[in-house]
């Protein structure tokens, strides 16, 4: 383990320049193709989680599937969502549109393109799945909205469930007239677009974002900007720690690192782009589960991003 202080220019500001950063930015309908191939190429670089990345590859490459052909029965309320917009309030709260959007109909049909291409166990789940009643269904949903680590009995089916809700809300986040404004406060905890806990931070890179740090929401993957050397948490400054796993030739074996605060003891993975530009923030972060199991046993503080992937692990 390596915990290091960076310097302020390190993990500092916003670089300055003539482009200001984007405060708030939709995802790309291609998100899910993208991270199904850097899955497959984290499956190969790390032997000992390979069947696990690998499921997860598949599992993304069915979400690309299902939102490339599959077009919601839901209608958006464009005065509801301006509305929304113009109060600086999430317009597709995962509170209020859980009931309405058709998330279960993309469930059933994540199971129809990812069935015939996993092994016996996991088209075991997928059985068990599609036999559940529609109202349990409905509380496994809740359990991933709220950012729960769910029942015994149906943890298993959490990270299946949250990929037909992370499809659903992304359908509808990518065709958000405008981005929303930047929240203000503790509101920046939570995603501006949907009201969900972040899956990571990431590093970014482009003409416009460099070297600026956004939060990449866990459900919908809309991202909002957060400046580097301040807790994503509690926005202190003075005890931050930058935790890294290392291999047996010194150097990180990923483009991970925690940020530890040590007022609210709590961290947030940071995932940099800027070292490998085809990281992606939930792929990443499966990837660096050891990294998460070493700060539990070594620290006395806690996760504040929820990945709803990794609750089956």
């Amino acid at each position: 383990m390596t915990a290091e202080h960076q310097a302020e220019h390190d993990y500092g500001a916003t670089p300055g320049g003539v482009v200001e950063p984007p405060a708030v930015v939709l995802p790309e309908r291609r998100l899910f193709s993208h991270r199904a191939r850097r899955l497959r190429d984290l499956s190969r670089r790390m032997r000992s989680m390979a069947d696990f990345l690998g499921f997860a590859a598949r599992l993304a490459q069915a979400q690309h599937q299902v939102l490339q052909k599959r077009t919601s029965t839901f209608t958006p309320d464009s005065q509801a969502f301006d509305l929304a917009l113009e109060h600086g309030m999430p317009p597709l709260s995962v509170q209020s549109l859980q009931a309405d959007l058709d998330w279960q109909e993309d469930l059933d049909a994540l199971c129809d393109a990812l069935e015939l291409n996993v092994g016996q166990a996991q088209q075991q789940l997928i059985r068990q799945l599609r036999q559940l009643e529609h109202k349990t269904r409905q509380d496994i949903a809740t359990e991933v909205l709220e950012a729960g680590t769910g029942t015994e009995d149906f943890r298993a089916f959490m990270p299946l469930v949250a990929a037909a809700l992370q499809v659903a809300w992304l359908r509808q986040c990518s065709v958000l007239p405008r981005p929303p404004k930047r929240a203000e406060g503790t509101a920046q905890t939570v995603c501006p677009c949907c009201g969900a806990l972040p899956v990571a931070s990431l590093v970014q890179v482009g003409r416009e974002r460099s070297r600026v740090r956004y939060m990449q929401c866990s459900i919908c993957a809309a991202e909002w900007y957060m400046e580097r050397a301040r807790c994503t948490t509690c926005f202190e400054t003075g005890k931050l720690d930058y935790v890294s796993l290392e291999g047996e030739d010194g150097k990180r074996p990923l483009p991970v690192r925690a940020e530890a605060c040590g007022d609210c003891h709590s961290y947030v993975k940071i995932i940099h782009l800027d070292t490998e530009v085809d990281a992606d923030a939930l792929a990443d972060d499966l990837a660096s589960l050891g990294l998460d199991i070493m700060i539990a046993r070594e620290r006395d503080i806690g996760r504040s991003s929820y990945n709803p992937w990794m609750v089956a692990g």
